[in-house]
C-alpha cells in the first residue's frame, strides 16, 4: 500500500512538475541569451544606477526619477529580468540583408519556392518575416547604452534638487564602473552638508487692500521659521496666497504678482526671505499702467437659460426676476427659477470668489441638465463691481437607450436579453431626472428534460423606475446641516422582477429612498432612509432539483439506513420531504445523537432558510473616502464603511399595535416573517507606486451581520460568501468555507467574513502587465442558529481556519478597461485536517483559473 500511495502521489504531481519544467525551460532559454547581444564594441549597457546619499543608498522614487539614463525595464524590477530587452535582441538589425543573402540572392531557390507556393504567397512570406522582425523591435526595448554626457546632466540635476531642498552647498560626483562584458554601473555620490534654515520673513506689499489682509492670511503660512528651506514650500505658499486673495475679491490677481527674494550672505546657514506682492499691471494698447489691486463685488447675476448655437440669432423673449437673480430665455422658461438659482453660489453683493465660481460650475454639471455650462464676468467701469453671466445649454429632454445581449452561463445553454430605458430630464421643472428601464430575457435551460416543452424555457422580466431630485427631499430645511455646496440629492427607486425556471423562480419587489452628498472632494456620504425588499419563492418544491448536492447527501443517508434500496432515489419533493420528516420525528433507526440525523437536520434547516420568503425593511449609512486624484494615480487609499439596521421599525410597530406572533415566536407582516439584524462592513484599499508601472496593492475587509429579535439567521441575499475572481482566487465563488467545514453545498455563505489581499503588479512589455498575489480569508457563522463547530467562529483560535491562496496573473490594458487572467493555487486549505493543510493541492490540476474585467480591487 505504501508503494501504491507513493506512485499515486507522483502521478498527481506530474502535472505540476511538467508545467514547471516547461516554464523553467522557457525562462532559461531567454535568460541564456546575451543581454549585450546588440551592444556594439566600445559601448556599454547600463545595468545599474545607484544614488549614495551621505554614505547610504537612497531608493526614493522622487530622487531616482532624476536619473536621465534609466536601465532597461526589468533590469532591476521586481523579477530582475529584462524581458523586453531579450525580445528586442531576438530581432535582426539587418533583416533585409539576411533575407537577400539567404533567399533572394539565390535565383534557383526563389524559383523553387515560387513554384511551390506561388509568387503572391512567396512575397507574403518574405514580408511576414520583415513584419515579425519589426514587431520584435516594437514590442521589445533597445539596450540602454551609457552616455556620459547624460550622466553629467544627471549629476547637475541632482545638485539642483538637493539645493532646492535646502542643502545649498551640496556636492555631487559620479563613478562609472565598466567591465569587459560591455556592461556598466553608474554610482552618484552626494554629500549634502549643512542645511539652510528659514529665519525671517519680511512682507513688501504694494497694494494697501492686500496689505491690510496680511496679518490674516499669514497665520496659515507654509513658510515656518526654523524649518529647513524647501523650494516646493515656496511654490505651495504662492498658490495658497493666490487662492486666498482670489477668494477675497481680488478678481485680477494672479500668482505672477508674488515673488520671494532670499538672502543667505553671512547668515550662518539661515535664510532671510522677502515676500513681495506687486501692484496690478494693466496693458492698454501700447502702454502699461500700474495700479493697486482692488476688491470687486458682484453687482448683478444673469442666467441665460437656453443659450445654444441654434438660437444664437434669436432675441430674448422671456425675462424673470427671482430674488437677486435675472433669468433670460429666448423661448419659454422651462425650469422653475428656484431650481436654477439653488445651483448658483454667486450672490449679488458678495465679493468675488473663485470658490463660488467653481462650486457653481460643479453643481450645474452634477445636475446633468446642461452641456458645458460657462460663467463669464464683465467689469463695470463706473465702479469696482462685476456682472456675472451664466450661460446654460439644456440637454435634450428625452433620451432612449437600448442594450441587447447574448449570454451563456452554468444554468443555460444560450440566452438572449434586451433592456431599454427612457430618461426624462427636468420632469417636474425642478431639474429632476426620471429614468424608466425594463428588461426581458429568455434562455434555454441546460437541464431541460421534457422534449415537448418550449426550447426557451427560462425567462426573466423586470422594470425599474428611478427619480433623482437635486436636493434633499425632507419636510424640514437641512441647509445648515448639509449645505448645498455638498451637492445633496435624493433618489427614489422602485423595481420589480420575475424569474421562471431560474433557481426557485423568484418574484422580487423593492423600494429605496436614499440621500447622497459630498462633504469634500474625497468624501461621499449615502444614507438609505428606507430600503424595502420583498422576495417570494414561487417554486420551493424544486429545492432539491436546484441544490443537487444536498439531495445527493440525503439519498446517501436514506440508503445507509435502508430507507430505500441502493439503486433507488428519493422522489422530489414528496418522498424527500417525507424522509426528512420521518428522520426528524424519529420514525427511522436514526436518533438525535447520530451524525446522519444531524446531517438531515442541517439539510432541513438550510432548506427552510433558502425557501422562505424574505421581507427586509432596512436603513443604512455609507461612508467613503477616496484619495485617488485621477485614473492614472497609483499612490492612494480608499476607505469604506457601511452600517445597516433592519427590522427595528416593523418590530416596534408590531409590538405597539399588539400583533400576534407565529408558531416560531416571530412577527409576520402580510404573512411573511420580516428580517431583523445589524450589519456592518469595513473595507480599506491602499496602493503604493514604486515607479515604472510597478505597483503594490493591498486590501483588507471585514463584515459581520448579527440577527436578533425577529430573526435567528441572515437572509441569503445579505450574507457573505468567499472565493471568486475578486476575492480569494484559489477558490471559486461560494466554494470556500464556512470555517474548516467540508460542506459540499452549492452556495456556501455565512454571516461573518474576513478577507485580505496583497498584489504586486509590474510591467512585462507594451500594454501587458503581470502580477503575483496572495489572498487570505474565510467566512464563519457567528451568533446565529448554526451549531456546527467547524463552521462557527468561536474565538481567536478560529483564525487558524483562514484560507490562503496565492498565484500569478496576466493583465492586458485596453485603456478603457483591463482584461485580467489570474491563476490561484490553494496554499493553505482549512477544509483539510490540521497539520496537513499547507501546499497539499498546490498544483495546476487543482488551481482555479479566473477571468475578470479590471483589477480585483
Amino acid at each position: 500500500m505504501g508503494l501504491l500511495f507513493r506512485i499515486s502521489t507522483v502521478i498527481k504531481n506530474y502535472n505540476l512538475i511538467y508545467y514547471s519544467i516547461v516554464c523553467f525551460a522557457f525562462f532559461l532559454t531567454l535568460s541564456s541569451c546575451n543581454v549585450v547581444k546588440r551592444v556594439k564594441n566600445g559601448e556599454h549597457l547600463i545595468t545599474e544606477n545607484t544614488i549614495i546619499e551621505d554614505g547610504k543608498t537612497n531608493n526614493e522614487e522622487r530622487v531616482n526619477n532624476i536619473i536621465i539614463q534609466k536601465t532597461n525595464s526589468g533590469m532591476r524590477g521586481f523579477l530582475s529580468f529584462p524581458l523586453r530587452l531579450h525580445i528586442y535582441n531576438l530581432a535582426r538589425p539587418n533583416i533585409d540583408s539576411i533575407i537577400n543573402a539567404n533567399v533572394l540572392s539565390d535565383s534557383s531557390k526563389v524559383k523553387r519556392k515560387i513554384a511551390l507556393l506561388s509568387k503572391k504567397q512567396f512575397d507574403k512570406q518574405i514580408e511576414s518575416r520583415r513584419n515579425f522582425n519589426s514587431w520584435l523591435k516594437r514590442t521589445g526595448e533597445a539596450p540602454m547604452i551609457l552616455d556620459e554626457e547624460k550622466t553629467i546632466k544627471t549629476a547637475n540635476n541632482l545638485k539642483k534638487y538637493y539645493y532646492s531642498k535646502g542643502w545649498f552647498n551640496n556636492e555631487v560626483n559620479y563613478e562609472i564602473e565598466k567591465d569587459s562584458t560591455k556592461k556598466a554601473k553608474v554610482t552618484y555620490k552626494i554629500v549634502k552638508k549643512t542645511p539652510y534654515i528659514l529665519d525671517s520673513i519680511t512682507p513688501i506689499i504694494s497694494s494697501p487692500a492686500i496689505e491690510s489682509l496680511y496679518d490674516t492670511f499669514s497665520k496659515s503660512s507654509l513658510l515656518v521659521k526654523g524649518e529647513q528651506h524647501d523650494e516646493q514650500n515656496f511654490e505651495n505658499e504662492r498658490e495658497r496666497i493666490n487662492t486666498y486673495l482670489r477668494n477675497a475679491g481680488f478678481y485680477y490677481f494672479g500668482q505672477d504678482y508674488i515673488r520671494f527674494v532670499t538672502d543667505t550672505i553671512g547668515t550662518n546657514h539661515k535664510v532671510n526671505t522677502e515676500l513681495i506682492i506687486a501692484n496690478r499691471s494693466i496693458r492698454r494698447n501700447d502702454s502699461t499702467t500700474i495700479e493697486p489691486f482692488k476688491v470687486y463685488k458682484i453687482k448683478e447675476v444673469n442666467i441665460f437659460t437656453d443659450d445654444n448655437f441654434d438660437n444664437r440669432f434669436k432675441t430674448i423673449s422671456d425675462t424673470t426676476k427671482y430674488k437677486d437673480y435675472t433669468l433670460y430665455s429666448k423661448d419659454k422658461l422651462k425650469f422653475r427659477p428656484k431650481a436654477l438659482t439653488d445651483a448658483i453660489f454667486i450672490n449679488k453683493g458678495d465679493i468675488y470668489s473663485d470658490l463660488a465660481r467653481s462650486r457653481t460650475s460643479n453643481y450645474l454639471n452634477d445636475l446633468q441638465m446642461f452641456r458645458f455650462p460657462s460663467i463669464d464676468y464683465v467689469e463695470n467701469e463706473e465702479d469696482t463691481s462685476l456682472t456675472a453671466n451664466i450661460y446654460l445649454e439644456p440637454k435634450k429632454k428625452y433620451a432612449l437607450s437600448f442594450d441587447p445581449e447574448i449570454n451563456q452561463s452554468n444554468i443555460q445553454t444560450i440566452g438572449f436579453s434586451f433592456s431599454t430605458g427612457l430618461k426624462i430630464r427636468n420632469v417636474f421643472r425642478g431639474a429632476e431626472t426620471l429614468e424608466i428601464t425594463g428588461i426581458a430575457a429568455i434562455g434555454a435551460s441546460k437541464n431541460r428534460t421534457d422534449d415537448e416543452s418550449a426550447f426557451f424555457d427560462i425567462n426573466e422580466f423586470g422594470g425599474n423606475i428611478r427619480l433623482t431630485l437635486p436636493r434633499l427631499f425632507t419636510p424640514f430645511n437641512t441647509d445648515k446641516i448639509i449645505p448645498k455646496y455638498m451637492s445633496p440629492s435624493t433618489a427614489i427607486n422602485f423595481s420589480a422582477t420575475s424569474q421562471q425556471n431560474i433557481g426557485l423562480d423568484k418574484q422580487t419587489l423593492s423600494s429605496i429612498v436614499s440621500y447622497n452628498w459630498f462633504p469634500s472632494k474625497t468624501v461621499t456620504h449615502n444614507l438609505e432612509l428606507f430600503n424595502v425588499q420583498f422576495v417570494k419563492n414561487l417554486n420551493t418544491s424544486n429545492y432539491f432539483g436546484v441544490y443537487a448536492n444536498s439531495f445527493s447527501r440525503l439519498n446517501t443517508v436514506a440508503r445507509d439506513i435502508n430507507y430505500i434500496t441502493n439503486d433507488a432515489t428519493l422522489g422530489i419533493p414528496e418522498e424527500a420531504d417525507q424522509f426528512i420528516n420521518d428522520v426528524l420525528t424519529e420514525n427511522t433507526s436514526l436518533t438525535p445523537s447520530d451524525n446522519d440525523f444531524i446531517t438531515v437536520n442541517n439539510i432541513e434547516e438550510r432548506k427552510q432558510r433558502l425557501t422562505e420568503n424574505n421581507l427586509i425593511f432596512s436603513t443604512s449609512f455609507d461612508y467613503k473616502k477616496d484619495k485617488r486624484k485621477n485614473i492614472f494615480d497609483n499612490d492612494f487609499s480608499v476607505f469604506k464603511w457601511r452600517v445597516e439596521l433592519a427590522g427595528n421599525l416593523l418590530s416596534n410597530l408590531s409590538r405597539v399595535i399588539g400583533s400576534p406572533k407565529n408558531e416560531d415566536g416571530s412577527y409576520d407582516v402580510f404573512g411573511v416573517t420580516f428580517s431583523q439584524y445589524f450589519k456592518t462592513e469595513i473595507d480599506y484599499i491602499k496602493y503604493f507606486d514604486f515607479g515604472r508601472k510597478n505597483v503594490f496593492a493591498f486590501r483588507s475587509y471585514a463584515g459581520i451581520a448579527i440577527p436578533y429579535g425577529n430573526s435567528n439567521s441572515i437572509p441569503f441575499a445579505e450574507s457573505f460568501f468567499a472565493g471568486g475572481p475578486n476575492d480569494n482566487r484559489a477558490w471559486t465563488a461560494y466554494n470556500l468555507g464556512p470555517g474548516s467545514s467540508t460542506t459540499t453545498n452549492e452556495f456556501n455563505e455565512a454571516n461573518f467574513k474576513i478577507h485580505l489581499s496583497a498584489e504586486q503588479r509590474f510591467s512585462l512589455f507594451g500594454d501587458l502587465r503581470g502580477a503575483l498575489f496572495v489572498d487570505a480569508g474565510n467566512i464563519w457563522n457567528v451568533l446565529d442558529n448554526v451549531e456546527e463547530e467547524a463552521a462557527t467562529f468561536i474565538d481567536f483560535s478560529s483564525l487558524k481556519d483562514i484560507a490562503v491562496g496565492s498565484g500569478f496573473g496576466l493583465r492586458y490594458d485596453f485603456d478603457f478597461f483591463v482584461l485580467r487572467f489570474d491563476v490561484g493555487f490553494k496554499t493553505y486549505d482549512p477544509s483539510l485536517t490540521e497539520g496537513n493543510r499547507w501546499f497539499k493541492t498546490y498544483n495546476f490540476r487543482n488551481a482555479v483559473y479566473n477571468i475578470g474585467i479590471n483589477y480585483p480591487f
